[in-house]
């Protein structure tokens, strides 16, 4: 087989489409199959620059229904891919609402030895298909240039010309066209009139978090636990925690770890530290992190809040991060 890059479809707006082409709001996510998108995409040829093309329809699903198996099986395709001799690269489009959760997920769990060697490239887009003017055609187009670059390496997201760690990545608007962000940490780089700059390094794995490779082991999805995100707010006084620690109904996994996502700093409202006082008693693990968008939390001289672990990422991805944790004691090495 050539040198090739290959292109894995998860369904997303960028798939999506509407009854009319004004419509960029009332449509339905995942419509389009990838090897249309990509027959229908001007210059595909020219980006790739001489590679092969191969494509495969992982799933085609609204990201925001998305659960750790579909997790599982994008990581499986994705490592079997990487892993082959002729792969240059992997371009991944997905919807945008949970892609941030997917690219940690992908970069905490692949090989560190694919991703230190060769990009997978995500992108997506915040209009359908049949839209008047949609966004993801360029979106895609700039991503085969990213997967083709010289030396790139790491799970990226491209949009709107603008290239992001995998890891670091968020979503902060709800409708711009380039709704995400990186807070501290910046942009990788630009796409721009296909010339790549460079702003920081590629992204590195996470060796100082990798806890396994659970990519490609069919049991791992049974292996995660059950993880809760609790926010503080203003009158938290504990009941969402006592009611998520209560006894499961049946067909329910019981919770075995809560992410406090805390306000400023990491704090908590005393009747809300109280009740995670008492499921770490029951034996739940919690950790704390914070609701603000940007920064992270920082350990207090008085030790106050110590009792509860930080973990310096978003909620979203910290929940992705204690289900990792919890679940390597019961995945083979």
């Amino acid at each position: 087989m050539a040198d090739c890059i290959v292109f894995l479809g998860t369904g997303g707006t960028i798939a999506g489409s509407a009854s009319s082409a004004q419509d960029n709001l009332s449509y339905t996510s995942g419509r389009v199959a990838l090897g249309d998108l990509l027959d229908a995409l001007p210059g595909l040829a020219e980006r790739l620059g001489g590679l092969d093309r191969l494509h495969e329809q992982v799933f085609q699903e609204d990201s925001k229904d998305l659960d750790p198996s579909h997790w599982q099986a994008l990581a499986t395709r994705v490592e079997h891919h990487l892993g082959s001799d002729a792969v240059r690269g992997v371009v991944l489009t997905h919807g945008t609402d949970t892609l941030e959760e997917t690219a940690f997920f992908l970069a905490r769990t692949l090989p560190a030895s694919l991703l230190a060697a060769k990009p997978v490239v995500m992108t997506c887009a915040m209009r359908p298909a049949s839209s008047l003017s949609p966004d993801g055609p360029q979106n895609l187009r700039d991503a085969t240039f990213l997967a083709c670059a010289q030396g790139a390496h790491g799970v990226m997201l491209v949009c709107q010309g603008q290239v992001f760690d995998g890891a670091q990545v968020q979503k902060n608007h709800p409708y711009q066209l380039n709704p995400f962000d990186a807070g501290d940490y910046g942009l990788v780089g630009l796409v721009e009139e296909s010339q790549l700059q460079l702003l920081g390094g590629w992204p590195l794995p996470i060796p100082s978090r990798a806890v396994q490779t659970l990519a490609g082991k069919s049991d791992s999805v049974q292996a995660f636990p059950r993880v809760e995100i609790v926010f503080n707010h203003n009158g938290a006084d504990g009941a969402m925690v006592r009611a998520l620690c209560a006894p499961p109904a049946p067909g329910d996994a019981p919770v075995l770890g809560i992410v406090l996502a805390g306000t400023g700093n990491g704090t908590v409202h005393r009747g809300l530290e109280a009740a995670l006082r008492q499921a770490q008693s029951q034996g739940v693990t919690v950790v704390r992190t914070t609701r603000c968008a940007r920064g992270r939390v920082l350990p207090r001289a008085d030790g106050r809040g110590a009792e509860f672990p930080i973990l310096e990422l978003s909620p979203v991805k910290a929940r992705i991060e204690l289900m990792l944790q919890l679940a390597a004691p019961s995945v083979a090495r």
